[in-house]
């Protein structure tokens, strides 16, 4: 009779410990992708609230550059919208798109690229698309 119960007490403890660790293995794995997506938000947000300074400093200079102005205004808005990774991902690449185009445009004014606050500005979101590399990785 003990020899029974060992035995039933063997068969029902290991399936337990085994689904306790499964368990246990898929809440560390959803923790660690909840926390690698909140480092690629956080590093998204920089860099949409960089983006009204950067603008400001470069309106000035490129009054005919309206378009350029608002295609990046624009997404920066979607980009603090929200939605899924899939969704963020592609408003991301659009945003850093325009600001390539944006930095591109700004090439044309020799005065702007030499103002101390947009080329700081720059080095800030030079850093921030490193960081985001990084987070994504």
């Amino acid at each position: 009779m003990v020899e029974v119960l060992v035995v039933l007490a063997v068969l029902v403890g290991i399936p337990l410990v085994w689904g306790i660790a499964l368990y246990n293995g898929l809440v560390r794995v959803r923790q660690m992708v909840m926390e690698g997506w909140s480092g690629i938000d956080v590093q998204l947000k920089r860099r949409a609230n960089l983006i009204p300074n950067l603008i400001e400093t470069v309106k000035g200079y490129m009054s005919h550059e309206r378009e350029t102005l608002e295609a990046v205004t624009a997404l920066r808005a979607q980009s603090l919208g929200g939605g899924g990774p899939s969704a963020q991902g592609a408003i991301a690449g659009a945003l850093g798109r325009s600001l390539t185009g944006l930095f591109a445009v700004a090439e044309n004014y020799p005065e702007l690229k030499s103002n101390e606050n947009f080329v700081d500005l720059q080095d800030q979101l030079a850093e921030i698309e490193e960081q985001i590399q990084l987070a994504r990785r």
